[in-house]
């Protein structure tokens, strides 16, 4: 699952960051407004913790812009305001949650995790497809009930590919989803690649219902068997 936390203040965005990339997170960061506002035009997140007092602009704005551009982005407004105002305008401009700093790591911890199952997995704890199961809080998958090992990439790749069962995956897409702002350091997709390839092969010899499917040149779809 990929996260951006908007916070100005950088050793409680590095403290945030550590703690989500602890609990196997995609994690990048942004300190004000502009650099902001480019990374959530630019790219889809899972989850974003938005400060509403940045330098440079509003966090309000953001949320306005999120909404603009219709973007299924889920929100967490992390705000030292504690103004009930404060908190129906952030909820008004389509937040998902609101949480007063200072606050405990692991509540906020609790939060994201509980904001991503609720909308993309329907409040569910597990996710079944064909003969596979996947724990998205504990990160496991079993096929038949034997358990699947994967790498964190392979976990993450499969779990975003479910999420879209049915739908063709862009490799850009994947990539940017699965890798973030690291894509940016790679000529062409052999990461991917290799990651797909791995994957692939571990699902059919372990006879998983389901497949990841190869369309040239575009990207991959999920499909059962």
């Amino acid at each position: 699952m990929k996260i951006l936390i908007i916070e100005d203040e950088k050793e409680l965005s590095e403290v945030i960051r550590q703690s989500l990339e602890m609990e196997a997170f995609l994690v990048e960061t942004a300190g004000d407004y502009r650099s902001a506002l480019d990374k959530i035009i630019s790219f889809d997140y899972d989850c974003i913790l938005l400060d509403i007092m940045l330098p440079g602009g509003s966090g309000l704005n953001l949320l306005q812009e999120l909404k603009s551009m219709e973007k299924s982005d889920n929100v967490i407004i992390i705000s030292a305001k504690d103004s009930l105002d404060d908190k129906l305008a952030g909820l008004n401009l389509g937040a998902d949650d609101y949480l007063t700093k200072p606050f405990h790591i692991a509540e906020l911890t609790a939060r994201v995790k509980s904001v991503l199952r609720r909308k993309s997995f329907q409040g569910k704890n597990l996710i079944e497809i064909a003969n596979l199961k996947l724990e998205p809080d504990e990160r496991t998958v079993s096929i038949d009930g034997n358990t699947l090992a994967l790498n964190r990439k392979e976990f993450d790749i499969l779990m975003y590919m479910i999420l879209n069962k049915n739908r063709l995956v862009n490799k850009t897409s994947l990539a940017e989803h699965v890798w973030g702002d690291y894509m940016d350091d790679s000529d062409d997709y052999e990461f991917i690649y290799s990651q797909i390839k791995n994957l692939r092969k571990k699902l059919k010899e372990n006879s998983a219902g389901i497949e990841i499917q190869a369309v040239y040149g575009i990207g991959y779809k999920l499909a059962q068997l």
